[in-house]
């Protein structure tokens, strides 16, 4: 059944709360009444983590909206998931369903979080005083949180901050403007109530580090780059958190708690599961290869003298991945490396493959070379996947990271660099990020151009297929340059002859190899600058507003 997120605001949506982090005891299934709701702390507590389980929504069916995001942009791409292809190559109306859902889920989530800061009080004779203050900053961050979504989404939304009745449900939208201002504010007033940092094996609910976090993100989106530098120094000052010395391990179940991770969303077997394993990994290791890194991608990553490919010399165009940023064989599985225990070739003539998995190692059909579903760019994520998942793939419980310490680092580098502060510590914030992974330092003394392509391209490669791609190409203006023309996939016999150019952006250019055509054309991407930069109100919000709700530009 179609609703509006006008109407799912008004039931406050308390039903089907589960527990939000795997060291707190599974919470009670049941719909208690909203005429009751809240008499105790133990209500409080389901429904303040009722808040945090409805960040956990779907783009398209099992597969978390983070790991989807990207298939939006430019540098990954979805098979099957057509109302998501439809957003990232242009065709998309204004009936997109992908679209309907992030509206829908995000103000459902705003609804559990007004519905509690509305009836709070109604336990409070039976609360401690700091524990009630912080659970209403836990409810505001994950309100803020939502209003970031929607406003990189849609641009100017409705901006609901309490419970409303079915009378009070036709709001006009708010200017993106006036909600940022809201979200910042949100956060300098509710920080103090937060705890400094959560220990263990909490991940999953908001401290005064993931405020200053998204204080930092949202103020950087808008090109306020002192309060994001601000901050995010803020942040780090706190302590606690790092840098986790094993990239290739941060995104599995081996660093699922390390101490990069500031806040991420919440999965447990038996509770909430996603099926990230299944759609991400190859068909040899049993899953069906849906979304997949783009040629355009694997290009970006710089050789280990910290060059791009177009100027080092140390690419080498019959040994591509030879002497290459870390970051590109730990992010993305490649032709010749081991992926589940099994060798990964995607060659045609490559009919057997050793599996690793049995000892001795012995050759099997190779299905990555032969289904014709197979990654349709030679390519596989590696990054949100674990041989764990393996004999289980549609019920993983790997938590998904939404906000890690590198990208602190990272807004407070391009803040310092967009506002022409460029000292010391901007070169030391990107040395650490780099270095970490083994690539070298950033040669000091550069211009402002240098170091904005620098950070741009690192945010590129170290957040890849987290979801901030398709926001970073926004707020940079470069869109209709990356959603054009052909989305690339490599080609299964041969390689390119040379290097593509890399612009300013990292962004490959293809003009220059004169056997382009041997790489596989995914598809052909279109954007229209007087349109894409947002996309479209859900058409029924628009419908059963009557108006009130205004559709995007050109939608």
């Amino acid at each position: 059944m179609k609703c509006t997120s006008t109407i799912i605001l008004i039931a406050g949506i308390i039903a089907g709360l589960t527990a939000c982090n795997k060291s707190l005891d599974k919470v009670p299934l049941d719909s208690p009444s909203s005429a009751s709701f809240y008499k105790d702390a133990t209500e409080v507590e389901m429904g303040i983590l009722g808040c945090y389980k409805s960040l956990n929504w779907e783009l398209k069916t099992a597969r978390p909206w983070p790991v989807m995001l990207d298939n939006c942009a430019d540098i990954s791409w979805n098979r099957s998931a057509h109302a998501v292809q439809d957003l990232g190559n242009g065709t998309a109306t204004s009936t997109n369903g992908s679209a309907e859902v992030a509206w829908t889920q995000c103000y459902k989530s705003i609804g559990r979080a007004n519905f509690l800061l509305d009836n709070i009080d109604r336990a409070k004779a039976t609360l401690a005083e700091a524990y009630y203050r912080q659970v209403i900053a836990e409810a505001r961050w994950v309100r803020a949180f939502n209003y970031f979504l929607l406003t990189e989404m849609f641009g100017d939304v409705p901006l609901v901050t309490k419970s409303i009745s079915l009378e009070e449900s036709n709001l006009e939208r708010t200017s993106k403007a006036d909600v940022v201002t809201f979200i910042l504010n949100e956060m300098d007033e509710s920080v103090a109530d937060l705890p400094a940092f959560n220990t263990g094996n909490i991940t999953g609910r908001a401290t005064k580090v993931a405020a200053y976090a998204l204080k930092a993100r949202v103020a950087l989106y808008n090109g306020q780059w002192q309060p994001a530098a601000d901050a995010a120094n803020a942040a780090r000052a706190i302590g606690h958190y790092g840098l986790y010395a094993d990239y290739s391990n941060l995104f599995n179940y081996t660093g699922e708690y390390c101490k990069e991770q500031i806040f991420s969303l919440q999965y447990t077997k038996g509770v909430l599961t996603h099926s990230n394993s299944n759609f991400l990994s190859s068909r040899l290791a049993g899953g069906v290869a849906n979304e997949v890194p783009t040629q355009q991608m694997v290009d970006s990553y710089e050789c280990t003298d910290g060059l791009t490919i177009d100027k080092s010399p140390l690419y080498n165009t019959a040994k591509p991945f030879e002497k290459r940023d870390p970051r590109l064989a730990m992010s993305i599985v490649l032709p010749g490396s081991t992926y589940y225990g099994y060798q990964f070739e995607t060659h045609p003539d490559s009919l057997k493959v050793w599996n690793y998995n049995v000892t001795p190692a012995v050759r099997v059909s190779n299905t990555d070379a032969t289904n014709q579903y197979a990654t349709f760019t030679g390519y596989m994520w590696r990054k949100w996947t674990d041989i764990k998942d393996m004999k289980d793939d549609e019920n993983c419980e790997g938590d998904i990271v939404i906000m890690r310490y590198a990208e602190l680092l990272l807004i407070y580098a391009e803040a310092k660099i967009e506002a022409n502060q460029i000292d010391e510590s901007v070169y030391k914030a990107l040395d650490s990020v780099r270095t970490r992974v083994g690539m070298p330092v950033v040669p000091r003394g550069q211009t402002q151009d240098y170091m904005r392509s620098l950070v741009r391209r690192e945010r590129k490669v170290e957040l890849a297929n987290e979801g901030h791609r398709l926001f970073d190409i926004r707020r940079w203006k470069i869109a209709e340059q990356v959603m054009k023309g052909p989305r690339y996939g490599r080609s299964r016999t041969a390689w390119l002859n040379t290097a593509p150019v890399l612009d300013a952006n990292s962004t490959p250019d293809y003009s220059n190899v004169s056997n382009t055509s041997i790489m596989r054309v995914i598809e052909n991407m279109v954007f229209n600058p007087k349109r894409d930069y947002l996309w479209p109100v859900p058409n029924i919000e628009v419908l059963t507003t009557k108006g009130l709700v205004k559709q995007n530009d050109n939608w």
